[in-house]
């Protein structure tokens, strides 16, 4: 009898068959229709999936996010932490990154390095909704800036945010320590 085939796989059908031993894992399809959330603000319009959570990842997370036309994802920002991936799954969106804007095609893929080289917005300007797959390195903490703003946001080691302000003077060390 098989590997495949017995009701319980033996050690020996894993080591010594030339049988293949089928592994059951989790599966994700970035073409599927199965949202975590869905942002209605208008010119933010999305919707999201989280695929490094429902995959069971803890090294690497990943989103996927479709947004509609006319529409951007998230503010202009960087990380001081973590890197991050883009990968084009559907359509044409825009790309404003240090050194403006350009237009990606299905199959692109774009990494932003932490620090000020790494920040990054993707809008849709076309017609039709577009979907990009954003991968990223999960170290925390990290401190997330927006360089439009002036915001400086932080996240703890557990990713709580802890932080959400505009700098003022810079305190002295010893400031406020008795």
């Amino acid at each position: 009898m098989s590997c495949e085939r017995s009701e319980q796989r033996s050690s020996s059908c894993v080591a010594g068959s030339k049988s293949r031993l089928r592994v059951a894992v989790d599966v994700f399809n970035l073409y599927a229709d199965e949202w975590n959330r869905v942002e209605e603000r208008p010119g933010w319009r999305s919707r999201d999936a989280w695929v490094g959570a429902r995959l069971g990842a803890e090294l690497l997370g990943g989103s996927l996010y479709e947004l509609e036309p006319g529409d951007r994802l998230w503010p202009y920002h960087l990380h001081h932490a973590n890197e991050e991936w883009l990968i084009v799954v559907r359509g044409r969106p825009t790309l404003r990154g240090p050194d403006g804007e350009q237009e990606l095609g299905e199959g692109d893929v774009v990494v932003f390095p932490r620090g000020k080289s790494g920040a990054h917005q993707v809008s849709n300007r076309t017609d039709a909704p577009i979907r990009v797959l954003m991968l990223s390195s999960m170290l925390a903490p990290d401190i997330v800036e927006y360089p439009d703003s002036g915001k400086v946001g932080a996240r703890s080691v557990a990713g709580e945010r802890i932080l959400m302000s505009r700098p003022g003077p810079m305190l002295d060390y010893w400031d406020g320590e008795d």
